[in-house]
């Protein structure tokens, strides 16, 4: 049954019968075939192609009986075509090329449509639940919209 899953059940505050175990992205760093994908394509290039997001995002599971996937993506994927220039940089993380510091900065930024802007997000998720067959329930993320106008109004990550 599709909603007997651990995680599922977990989340509605059901018993189970152990916690739900599940990586993050950012877990998968430490896989040698992740490592060997970032060798080939940059950050972006891996978000913006269904097929790596995918492969990234199934790579835990070949490995680990975990209860959940967890769409490889970033929350910071809509704010590129809203008009906000952003580079990942390793050991800085992503960096905005011009923060917002001005009313007239913000009015720079475009609403958008994200099954225009970012179809690839949508791509990667229907071709994932074809790939995980109902073996795991499959978790996507978002970045709200404070934390999306933190990251353009300080340049970056930041910890104030």
């Amino acid at each position: 049954m599709e909603n007997d899953y651990r995680f599922l059940r977990a989340c509605r505050r059901q018993d189970v019968d152990c916690t739900p175990v599940w990586m993050m992205r950012q877990a998968g760093r430490y896989l040698p075939e992740y490592r060997e994908l970032r060798k080939k394509y940059s950050f972006w290039e891996m978000c913006r192609t269904p097929e790596l997001a995918v492969e990234v995002t199934l790579q835990p599971l070949r490995r680990m009986e975990i209860d959940a996937a967890i769409l490889f993506s970033d929350i910071l994927v809509p704010l590129v075509p809203m008009g906000a220039a952003i580079e990942f940089h390793e050991g800085k993380g992503p960096i905005v090329e011009k923060p917002i510091r001005s009313a007239a900065d913000l009015k720079t930024l475009k609403v958008i449509d994200a099954n225009e802007t970012v179809p690839f997000v949508m791509d990667a998720i229907r071709i994932l639940r074809r790939e995980l067959d109902g073996k795991v329930p499959l978790i996507g993320f978002s970045g709200a919209p404070f934390t999306l106008a933190s990251y353009l109004v300080e340049g970056g990550g930041s910890k104030q």
